[in-house]
């Protein structure tokens, strides 16, 4: 959509120059000319005796020399809060700023004293906890040792997922303690939901135009060229490629109990590329079936248009819910939008303060189609409905493969998610669309999401610990085509496990060729089903835990993919036991010897 100036205070030719001038403006140009303007009329505002457009800068701070240093920190686990902290570092550099971006885990807080101008970029995980990279710096600046922040400004873009109960809780927590310690927003916090661009961008904005008008407080014109866009042209999750299916392939046996499915895609001829440890986000579709029954039971023409964003994009109604629209997951925010328009005194009960657990037991398991049936009909259309849905989030998987030792290919490793539920069979909106409704040849729009905090040693002659479960296992699959590849000399050792060996034994050949040939040195397995005391990957680890902390002491990376919930947090209190037992520690100093390893990146985790 072009944007025309009408009905403007300009004259024509003025007008003219403006609608000539706007549609070839870049992203970064409008940002830049918008913070110009607004500093502009601050300045003649306070020139002329009154008070300044901004209510967000108090007196205090127009009056502390500006300084052009920006640090942006970020924690993040699955690479989203340190791809956009890149990303706004790129765009505030070609903005004639000095800017600094640097993980949360490499950042030496004694240096939070030196800094002036702070920007958090920080994601939520599990249940209201900060990403592993964000740990040690969430507990110093929450710490007796956390220094007194003064002629100090910041802003925080908090990164979560609204079906969780502590949405963005790291992101507020950040917030709320620089503030106590002295510092000054210079920007509003912006809580994203997993549909975080558009927000993201605002809050950039916000950001931009707060350092540009305290920049022009104090010099005539502080940014003396107007920048050029720096977006790569290349694809991205705003720009998805379409990767052709090549091959999905079960990789459990008959009468498992499981559907794992092996999944390949071509990228030849696409430039993309990627890095062990790496995903691949997926943009999925709604279970059509699904999509009629909702369509049904709210009694809305499926034809009618609706526009799904603030960029004016139309859809029939049924192919938004189709491709754009949740429909699928409940949250407390969705229900309170829903209670709105629904006038249901259940509801509005269930809703009520005390009514908590209640309320969480009702939304787990259930979506919409549940929702409208328990508390509908509705009195209200198509367009109103779908102003209440979120954004269909996309889905993301460890890449299961080598760029090198496949260039053209991804691999993944995904679980078809099928449950029964409150009375309905449910399935998982990606793994079951790839199950049931993806035939080789079909194209699925899809991009690389970078993870920096899950890679291997650069000295391949370092040893590795993978511990991954089920589909866990995926990226070190990934690991270990590299390291055939490149012909690494370190020794490798894979914790795997699943319900039966017959059946569920996945890449089993492959981990065995790679035994034979050395390029995985041991490997020890676990399948809880096939006896009647189960037994987990932990419980190996417990059995080899001499062999394995000297692993450790030898330097050995140890990683961890999989379920957080579980199995993640039983791994990590079994290495907390084998470190205390073999190395004779207390539980106070193996959770320094495993901080450490953290802080040198033998520690790693891509949990879910």
């Amino acid at each position: 959509m072009q944007l025309q100036v009408i009905n403007s205070p300009f004259n024509q030719e003025q007008t003219e120059l403006l609608n000539r001038l706007l549609p070839t403006l870049t992203e970064s140009q409008k940002i830049w000319l918008n913070g110009y303007l607004s500093a502009s009329t601050a300045a003649i505002a306070t020139t002329a005796g009154e008070p300044s457009l901004t209510t967000s800068l108090t007196e205090q701070q127009v009056a502390t020399p500006i300084t052009k240093d920006i640090t942006i920190l970020f924690g993040s686990q699955t690479g989203n809060a340190q791809s956009l902290a890149k990303d706004h570092g790129s765009r505030l550099k070609e903005l004639g700023f000095n800017v600094t971006v640097q993980s949360m885990a490499d950042f030496k807080p004694n240096n939070l004293k030196k800094i002036r101008n702070l920007l958090i970029i920080v994601s939520t995980h599990g249940e209201g906890d900060p990403p592993d990279t964000a740990i040690a710096f969430h507990e110093f600046l929450h710490g007796k040792r956390a220094p007194k922040l003064e002629d100090f400004q910041y802003s925080v873009l908090a990164l979560g997922d609204s079906s969780y109960e502590f949405f963005c809780e790291t992101g507020k927590q950040f917030d709320s303690r620089l503030e106590e310690l002295g510092g000054t927003r210079l920007y509003p916090r912006v809580d994203c939901d997993l549909d975080y661009e558009e927000p993201a961008s605002e809050w950039f904005s916000g950001v931009v135009n707060g350092l540009n008008l305290q920049a022009e407080s104090t010099a005539p014109n502080p940014i003396s060229t107007i920048p050029q866009s720096i977006r790569d042209s290349g694809y991205s999750r705003s720009n998805p490629y379409y990767a052709e299916i090549l091959d999905v392939i079960n990789l459990n046996g008959q009468g498992s109990n499981k559907e794992t499915l092996h999944v390949e895609l071509s990228l030849e001829d696409s430039g993309i590329s990627f890095e062990p440890g790496d995903s691949l986000g997926i943009f999925p579709n709604n279970d059509p079936e699904l999509v009629d029954l909702l369509v049904k039971e709210l009694g809305f023409s499926p034809t009618e248009s609706v526009t799904i964003n603030k960029q004016g994009e139309v859809l029939a109604f049924r192919e938004a819910l189709l491709t754009y629209y949740e429909i699928t997951v409940l949250t407390k925010p969705l229900l309170e939008k829903f209670a709105k328009i629904a006038a249901n005194p259940s509801l509005d009960e269930l809703l009520a303060k005390g009514n908590e657990e209640k309320l969480k037991a009702y939304i787990n398991g259930r979506d919409i189609l549940d929702l409208i049936r328990d508390f509908g009909p509705l009195e209200t259309n198509a367009q109103t409905f779908a102003s209440l849905l979120r954004k269909l989030p996309t889905r993301l998987y460890s890449i299961a493969s080598s760029y090198k030792a496949n260039p053209d290919e991804a691999h993944l490793t995904i679980g078809a998610v099928r449950y029964h539920a409150n009375g309905r069979d449910r399935s998982g909106v990606c793994s079951v669309q790839i199950a049931e409704r993806i035939q080789p040849g079909d194209k699925l729009p899809i991009y690389i999401q970078n993870n920096e905090n899950f890679k291997l040693p650069e000295n391949p002659d370092t040893p590795i610990i993978m511990v991954g479960p089920g589909t866990g296992v995926a990226p070190f699959r990934s690991f270990l085509q590299e390291r055939e590849e490149i012909g690494a000399e370190g020794k490798s050792w894979l914790f795997f496990g699943d319900q039966h060996f017959v059946t569920d034994f996945l890449y089993q050949t492959e981990w065995q060729n790679w035994l034979k040939d050395g390029v995985l040195t041991k490997m020890n397995i676990a399948f809880s089903r096939d006896k009647a005391e189960k037994v987990y990957v932990q419980h190996r680890m417990l059995e080899h835990s001499k062999e394995l902390f000297e692993w450790l002491e030898e330097g050995a990376v140890l990683y961890i993919c999989g379920d957080e919930k579980h199995m993640a947090h039983d791994v990590h209190q079994t290495l907390l036991a084998i470190i205390q037992k073999e190395g004779q520690m207390s539980l106070e100093q193996a959770e320094e010897y495993v901080a450490a390893m953290k802080q040198n990146k033998r520690y790693q985790r891509d949990v879910y």
